[in-house]
């Protein structure tokens, strides 16, 4: 019999909400939905007619990316008041791929990757495709999702990368400056790397988030910070992400140069969208404001609408992001609701479980649906835990 790989689940079998909703086909009230392309969002036109550029059928790639791409990158940061250097820059074809080119650079099978819990369950998978161990630290809830600091300095001791979400998908918290500091020098002393994933981080919820900085300038502990096209202007599809290394530059140099090899074995990155990006990133600055003006919209809807409510219903205020969660009596069972929900109302929610909380009793909403999809599938989700 063919034997395949450990890396992989033994049990692919659907979960039984996954069924249920392979047989709702289109629900109503989908608050689940985190392509911006499918949610009413405008999109400027002829956004995508730089990818036609003759320029793209010449193929002269750079494993690292084409300069051009790396300066519009840059350039972007520096929109927002960020220095980097486009030498200190590596293109990918996704934030997800920028993890799998990492996890390569700093680990070797067996060894382990510190990831936040609760976060987004496509970490898990990623870190054991490369053969790696995941080593969960804990985001305390009282404490706004911090990280837990005993748990962190323990996971600087044990793993060959910490990963940390800022701001955290689902719970939209970014780190506190004083946690960063300390991180990056427990880091620094353990000579564990930092992978920072800031895909969120262009979408503040609140007049209350200027304090929150960017992972990206950093000159101490050796760093990478994510993000890409896919949040940054609402275009998934186009397949481009990007990897700042910070931290000292002897160290960061070397780095970038195993990491360039790494990348010049896939050579993955499209020259079209590279020679597109300073364009991209220029005229889709409109996207990115429209995303965030309706996630602002629909979690003031949200908050009105929960407050009215009442049925011990709190919602745990994201400081960014394109999600929310509620918290709700844990007499409930997740499951069990986004079953009903589902096949009784025609809503789709994310049951907190699939995020790794550490208590019963989440739900997850993505903020980004149009407001009359998500006012109506808010109010039907209040409607039957009060019920409940």
């Amino acid at each position: 019999m063919v034997r395949f790989s450990d890396r992989i689940p033994d049990d692919l079998t659907p979960s039984a909400l996954a069924r249920a909703r392979e047989r709702a086909g289109d629900v109503p009230f989908d608050l689940t939905i985190s392509n911006p392309t499918r949610c009413g969002l405008p999109y400027p036109p002829g956004l995508l007619a730089p990818l036609a550029s003759d320029e793209g059928l010449m193929h002269a790639p750079d494993p690292a990316g084409l300069p051009s791409a790396r300066r519009a990158v840059a350039a972007d940061h520096a929109r927002r008041g960020v220095e980097v250097d486009p030498e200190r820059l590596v293109l990918t074809a996704s934030t997800s791929e920028a993890y799998a080119l990492l996890f390569k650079l700093l680990a070797d099978p067996g060894e382990s990757i510190a990831i936040p819990c609760p976060s987004y369950p496509l970490l898990q998978h990623l870190v054991a495709l490369e053969g790696l161990e995941p080593l969960p630290y804990r985001l305390v809830a009282h404490d706004g999702f911090q990280p837990d600091a005993a748990e962190l300095a323990r996971a600087a001791a044990a793993a060959r990368a910490i990963v940390v979400v800022h701001p955290n998908n689902p719970t939209g918290s970014y780190i506190a400056p004083d946690t960063a500091k300390r991180l990056l020098e427990t880091c620094a002393r353990q000579d564990t790397a930092l992978i920072v994933d800031e895909v969120f981080f262009d979408f503040p919820l609140g007049a209350s988030t200027s304090h929150a900085t960017s992972f990206a300038p950093n000159r101490g502990a050796l760093s990478f910070t994510l993000s890409g096209l896919s949040k940054q202007v609402g275009l998934p599809q186009l397949k481009l992400g990007w990897i700042v290394v910070g931290g000292d530059p002897a160290v960061a140099d070397r780095a970038i140069e195993r990491l360039t090899f790494i990348a010049d074995q896939y050579l993955s990155v499209a020259a079209p969208v590279q020679l597109a990006l300073e364009s991209l990133l220029r005229e889709g600055e409109s996207v990115r404001v429209a995303i965030l003006e309706r996630c602002r919209r629909n979690v003031e809807a949200l908050a009105r609408a929960v407050d009215s409510a009442g049925a011990g219903v709190t919602l745990l205020r994201p400081a960014a992001g394109w999600n929310a969660v509620l918290r709700f009596p844990a007499i409930v069972d997740e499951e069990q609701l986004a079953l009903e929900l589902l096949e009784q109302d025609g809503v789709a929610v994310h049951p907190g479980y699939l995020f790794d909380f550490e208590t019963d009793g989440h739900v997850v909403l993505s903020l980004l649906p149009e407001p009359a999809v998500f006012d109506g599938g808010v109010l039907r989700l209040l409607q039957r835990l009060h019920t409940s």
